[in-house]
């Protein structure tokens, strides 16, 4: 198996170990999605996106170096180092011992510039975390104060209970910004920005001038608060009521000065994120069918709009900062572990800001395999890797950063994706898609540096097909792997120790569900071709872990399953939410759009119910280690 210049591979092994050849379509796809031609050739020396020599390949190789403890670092000839905190030294013919971890550059005599990422060799891990937790949805998990899905108070709270309950940590789904235009989209897996969060989770009565709304403010909370009526979530009639009431206390808002610190600290990033929801708000959704004065970020006329439209840039600024208030008082309650999207909305802020990095024109996925044999498509815009390895890594950098803030550790789903991703040129369904390689080493060592400044734990999502090495190469960087009972071989005794485990996932039946084989008919509802073999052999599988009775409930079953799972050595272990309530219904279906409520059903009690239920006690008790 051999790659081109560009990263894509020749050939491919899918789970039955069959070969798929990459063929000269699909190359020429995505190397058009890269803008590199297809009768490019061997000879270009630029890449023309940055204006910056490169080698022969237009791969710039020399861009960037990684310094990890035991490099080698001889110099070929002496360069002027521009450290990351302004100062600079001078290194002849080797880099010196004592360069702090960070992101610096190298000028050489000729005054060419290239990266060096100075990173420690491994990412925060302490020997002494041994925890559990919750895995939680956020917007499922209300409380009788939420307005219609919970929000980052909910979160606060969930947090005290679970602390109190023995646990370390709660692992969120993403919370992400969507595009602040209705229809709000459902997915936390479809961000607009991986680096801002979505203000729908912002607690409204806990943002200081709220009280000065009086009976409107009031008005606004009782409706929200009767959206807690129907389980299933409307986030269109949340953005409406929230916005409304947000809108109106900042119209009271003069300036503060912590206000003026965090939009300092944000810098560019938040002004074009504040830019890009205002001009969303004017244009629509879809920055690619904006004016086309308003599509790029560096434009006179965006320049323009954005002083004319001052105030509601500033509005934007002004969630995410009482977002990100909020969200460090939801953690100061218990470690949060976040969750890193693997991609991307198209339309979105990210993609505005970053347009000349992404293959506008391929999605991501993953091939086809026992459970999805027509593969699939996730409909995320990635990256084009040697195009992010010029522009220094800033996106990825900005985004683990982000994505570490308030938090106590990272999930990073389809983790495999940092050493290749299975791209989808549109139009060609997953069959006609290839795996495209990214440099794993320097990517990672960026997550190393983030993790150790952060002092976050860093889980790497390994489910689905994993190539050789890659589980060892995480290991050594000291990434927890992500393992479930449910496709685990052995016995949880058996399990690794560098892992944070699980029984199920977001994306798979809850124990209830496919105990009762309720998750089965589900499917057959709407109209999935369930694989009830499969199924069976999972329900069977969970009944031998400890002896489960074939007529046993769902909550024994549940309490046994966990009772089964706390016997893993490995430093996490997580319980969902939905398994200690004994949810029937799985948060997502993949393969569905309208035919399931996705990222759409509220727990069935309220936090206040939830906090003295008698299950989620016995699953504490069983997993308190």
């Amino acid at each position: 198996m051999s790659t081109d210049r560009f990263g894509i591979s020749d050939r491919y092994h899918d789970a039955h170990g069959a070969e798929h050849v990459t063929t000269p379509e699909t190359r020429a796809a995505l190397r058009r999605a890269m803008g590199v031609p297809d009768d490019r050739g061997d000879h270009a020396a630029r890449d023309d996106s940055f204006g910056a020599v490169s080698g022969r390949d237009g791969t710039a190789d020399d861009l960037v170096r990684v310094l990890q403890p035991g490099d080698v670092r001889a110099l070929a000839a002496p360069v002027e180092l521009l450290l990351e905190d302004g100062t600079s030294r001078v290194a002849d013919a080797a880099l010196p011992d004592d360069l702090p971890l960070g992101y610096h550059r190298l000028r050489a005599r000729d005054g060419r510039e290239s990266s060096l990422i100075v990173a420690p060799a491994a990412c925060h891990l302490p020997d002494d975390l041994r925890t559990w937790g919750w895995a939680a949805q956020v917007y499922a998990a209300r409380s009788r104060a939420s307005w219609g899905m919970g929000d980052l108070a909910d979160l606060a709270r969930l947090g005290r209970w679970t602390r109190g309950l023995g646990a370390g940590c709660i692992m969120v789904n993403p919370l992400s910004a969507p595009t602040p235009v209705p229809l709000i989209e459902p997915s936390p897996y479809y961000p607009s920005s991986r680096r801002f969060r979505n203000p729908l989770y912002l607690r409204v009565e806990d943002v200081p001038g709220f009280e000065a709304l009086g009976a409107a403010g009031e008005r606004l909370a009782n409706a929200g608060r009767a959206l807690n009526r129907d389980r299933r979530i409307d986030r269109d009639a949340v953005f409406r009521l929230k916005m409304e009431a947000l809108q109106a206390i900042f119209a009271r808002f003069t300036d503060d000065p912590a206000f003026e610190a965090y939009r300092a600290q944000q810098g560019t990033a938040l002004v074009e994120f504040a830019t890009y929801c205002a001009l969303a708000e004017r244009h629509g959704k879809d920055w690619r069918r904006w004016p086309v004065e308003h599509r790029r970020p560096d434009e006179a006329a965006v320049r323009v709009f954005r002083s004319e439209q001052a105030d509601r840039v500033r509005f934007h600024a002004w969630l995410q900062w009482r977002l990100d208030v909020q969200l460090a008082a939801a953690a100061r309650e218990i470690a949060i572990v976040n969750d890193l999207p693997i991609g991307i909305d198209i339309a979105g802020a990210d993609a505005w800001c970053w347009q000349e990095l992404m293959a506008a024109d391929v999605s991501v996925g993953a091939p086809p395999d026992e459970f999805s044999t027509t593969g699939q498509d996730w409909g995320l815009t990635p990256f084009v890797p040697h195009r992010l390895r010029a522009a220094g890594y800033r996106p990825f950098i900005e985004t683990i950063r982000a994505m570490l803030a308030h938090a106590g550790g990272l999930r990073i789903d389809h983790v495999m994706g940092l050493f290749r991703l299975f791209w989808i040129p549109r139009g060609m369904g997953a069959k006609g898609g290839a795996y495209v390689r990214a440099r794993a080493d320097e990517l990672l060592a960026i997550v190393a540096i983030e993790s150790v400044r952060a002092g976050a734990f860093i889980v790497g999502e390994d489910l689905g097909t994993v190539e050789d090495g890659v589980r060892e190469t995480l290991a050594k960087r000291k990434l927890l792997s992500y393992r479930l009972l449910y496709f685990e071989p052995t016995t949880a005794r058996h399990f690794p120790e560098l892992a944070l485990t699980s029984v199920t996932t977001h994306d798979l039946a809850t124990i209830a569900g496919l105990w009762s084989g309720s998750d089965v008919a589900d499917q057959k509802r709407i109209g999935l071709a369930p694989n009830e073999a499969a199924m069976r052999g999972l329900r069977d599988k969970i009944a031998r872990l400890d002896g489960i009775p074939a007529d046993a409930s769902s909550e024994v079953a549940i309490e046994r399953t966990y009772g089964a799972l706390a016997e893993a050595p490995s430093r996490v272990l997580l319980a969902t939410l939905d398994d200690a309530l004994a949810v029937p219904e799985r948060p997502n279906m993949p393969g569905t759009v309208t035919e399931w409520p996705n990222w759409s059903l509220a727990l069935p009690q309220p936090l206040e119910e939830i906090e003295t239920a008698a299950l989620p006690r016995k699953l504490a008790a069983a997993l308190t280690r």
